[in-house]
């Protein structure tokens, strides 16, 4: 599946001789991952190429000549489109010719060289645990450091990620992203322009029912466990009020087993939710809690005159979403390095046996789709289990599985792209819409 790389921005910059070029700032998820010149890009495709072979996307080419404004664009749009399909191959996002260089450009962009250093990694229920690592490690090694030193078993951690994650006032807290494999968490944790930023880990699956695939290691139901407390003390799991005495008697006596039974019948138990955003259903400009998992976005909407309503959107009826910036990226200090104002999600959903277009403005709208992304891959290895004559390939933790398939899958997660309407300063930079054509 591709990964949401965008390059909404680029400047023109001066280099020691007095040269002119162009410096691309690259986002993944929103944030910004980098800045590169279209020269290191190049040499890197070059690279890839010879380990590869022509299975790559197609590069854009160089220009000999000054480029017009118009040709600067559609370079952007092209390098934008390369590194979207470059990451389709599970094979290629693993080997060391992809990894180095994404590792080295993180750190040059945000000036850090590679050495020793602490990093604290928050545990669902608030403690840190303090890890020694690499300026230069990825999220993947941080992952396997974290998980040997609290006893998780290794061949569990695909079922678990790290994630940046905003902490608010008492207690509350927001998910923006999940770390990418190959992105360096320390890195990642000081280039954030936002306060109150942390690493925490969590479990990373969108069907409740995968837990019973973990039961049998003690860490990984510590951290269900923990998971499972905050998600109910924070209002992101809804038990009833009978469910709630259960549930603290239950955790009372510490047993986890049965806690964790009785949570999965619990309403948007193992759900991903989002911070109050807004919406074009019922009517536009409506607030809305938007709950995502168990193949499902559910919806509590809030009515002009204060009356909610909960709507429910089956994943097995979206055909296709996309991702848009509607803003505009300039300040006085250059392109920002985080793009959550003015973000969009769009879907379209079968309804009365027809399409329609569903908007949801949210500032985590990258993590939304994370997490639509999550749920067709599990559907994906669901539909496999289910029919064994069945093949489709389903990259999961930057490994490939393969499977025989003798009929078409539909494309649940196409993206359709959509213009945004996005102001151009008189200055040197060239914008353009955040596409997510993607799966």
């Amino acid at each position: 599946m591709k990964m949401h790389f965008c390059i909404p921005v680029s400047q023109q910059r001066l280099d020691a001789l007095g040269g002119r070029y162009v410096l691309y700032s690259v986002y993944l998820d929103g944030f910004l991952f980098c800045r590169v010149r279209y020269s290191q890009l190049h040499r890197w495709n070059e690279q890839l190429r010879r380990v590869f072979g022509n299975c790559l996307p197609p590069f854009p080419p160089k220009y000999y000549l000054a480029m017009t404004t118009s040709m600067a664009d559609e370079r952007r749009d092209q390098l934008e489109q390369y590194l979207q399909n470059v990451t389709v191959d599970p094979n290629m996002l693993r080997s060391d010719v992809f990894v180095d260089f994404l590792k080295r450009v993180q750190l040059d962009t945000f000036s850090i060289t590679t050495k020793k250093a602490s990093l604290d990694v928050f545990l669902p229920d608030g403690r840190s645990i303090q890890v020694e690592i690499l300026t230069s490690d990825t999220a993947e090694r941080v992952l396997e450091v974290v998980s040997h030193k609290i006893g998780l078993c290794r061949e569990l951690l695909g079922y678990f990620g790290l994630f940046l994650i905003r902490f608010c006032k008492e207690g509350k807290f927001s998910v923006m992203k999940k770390l990418a494999d190959f992105e360096l968490p320390y890195v990642s944790l000081r280039s954030s322009e936002v306060e109150n930023y942390k690493v925490g880990l969590r479990k990373w699956y969108m069907d409740p029912a995968l837990d019973s695939m973990l039961m049998d290691c003690r860490a990984a139901v510590d951290l269900l466990y923990m998971q499972a407390i905050q998600d109910i003390e924070n209002e992101w799991a809804k038990p009833t009020q009978v469910q709630r005495q259960k549930l603290v008697a239950l955790q009372k006596e510490d047993n986890q087993t049965q806690f964790l039974e009785l949570s999965r019948e619990v309403r948007h138990y193992g759900y991903v939710q989002l911070d109050p955003c807004t919406c074009d259903y019922l009517e536009p400009g409506c607030g809305a809690i938007v709950s995502v998992g168990n193949n499902e976005i559910s919806c509590c909407i809030t009515l002009p005159d204060n009356q909610t309503q909960d709507v429910i959107f089956q994943m097995n009826r979206v055909k296709c979403w996309q991702v848009t910036f509607l803003g505009t990226l300039l300040n006085m200090d250059g392109p920002q390095q985080t793009l959550h104002q003015n973000l969009e999600l769009r879907f379209q959903y079968s309804r009365d046996s027809r399409w329609q277009w569903f908007v949801i403005y949210t500032k985590q709208a990258f993590l939304l789709s994370s997490c639509l992304k999550k749920m067709i891959s599990e559907k994906m290895v669901k539909l496999v289990a289910e029919n064994p004559e069945m093949q489709i390939e389903v990259p999961e933790q930057g490994k490939s599985k393969k499977y025989r398939i003798q009929q078409s899958q539909k494309d649940y997660s196409s993206f359709l792209p959509r213009k945004s309407k996005i102001k151009t300063e008189k200055v040197d930079c060239v914008f353009g819409t955040i596409k997510e054509e993607d799966l």
